[in-house]
């Protein structure tokens, strides 16, 4: 990777972290585009290990907020969901792995924008948890389905308990990713790399939350995020 590249990528990765604080997901959304269209041999596993620390940080600030029951919900929802995200991962080439990034990212905007709001009951967090496990294992994008069952809760309930259910859940992915042999030297590489620049962004976040309009810092995310997929198809074609 170029030193042009790794530092679009570092920026990525801030802005990313910061979104991830202040609406509770946008760091896979950011991110894995990038990664991937730079060297998907590193996605998912990168942006699974920065969201590990992002949201344990998220959770440490705003703890007392989480939704512990609902998370427990998704969580088991999202252990089968991990295993077959794992196996997506071991099966697909790269190429292919890169466009279900830049899909699923697409996916997940169109969801966010047509404004569906699921009662967030038993069988929709569990169901949420499935699709996130998969999604998040796959691609280390796995924010949109919880936040559309989640996005009654208030600001800091709803960044603690999705924190709360990556947290777990994102260390679930990475122990069935280890499993199938997809975590390599590179990815940790990489990922120790990023991280000030993942720091950055939770730094940043914390000032900036108060002045920022939700709504808008969440519309600013979408709208990188599918300049980022768009992308990322258009070099898997060319």
């Amino acid at each position: 990777m170029s030193p042009p590249e790794f530092a679009l990528l570092f920026t990525t990765v801030a802005v990313g972290a910061l979104f991830q604080v202040s609406i509770g997901f946008g760091l896979g959304l950011l991110a894995a585009p990038v990664i991937a269209a730079l060297d998907p041999s590193l996605t998912p596993v990168v942006v699974l290990l920065l969201a590990t620390g992002v949201t344990a940080a998220v959770l440490a600030l705003d703890r007392g907020h989480a939704d512990l029951r609902g998370a427990g919900w998704a969580l088991v929802g999202r252990v089968p969901g991990a295993l077959g995200g794992a196996a997506l991962v071991a099966v697909l080439p790269a190429r292919y792995l890169a466009l279900l990034v830049a899909g699923v990212v697409l996916a997940g905007v169109a969801v966010s924008l047509r404004g569906f709001v699921p009662r967030p009951g038993r069988g929709s967090v569990l169901l949420a948890g499935l699709v996130s496990g998969v999604m998040g294992t796959a691609t280390s994008i796995g924010g949109p389905p919880m936040a559309m069952v989640w996005q009654r809760l208030s600001g800091p309930a709803l960044r603690s308990t999705m924190s709360g259910f990556f947290l777990a859940g994102s260390l679930m992915s990475l122990a069935a990713l280890a499993a199938t042999g997809s975590v390599h030297p590179d990815s940790l590489r990489y990922t120790a790399l990023l991280a000030p620049a993942a720091a950055i962004g939770v730094l940043l976040a914390r000032p900036l939350s108060s002045r920022l309009d939700t709504r808008r810092t969440r519309a600013v995310a979408m709208v990188l995020a599918v300049a980022s997929a768009t992308v990322l198809v258009v070099q898997q074609f060319l």
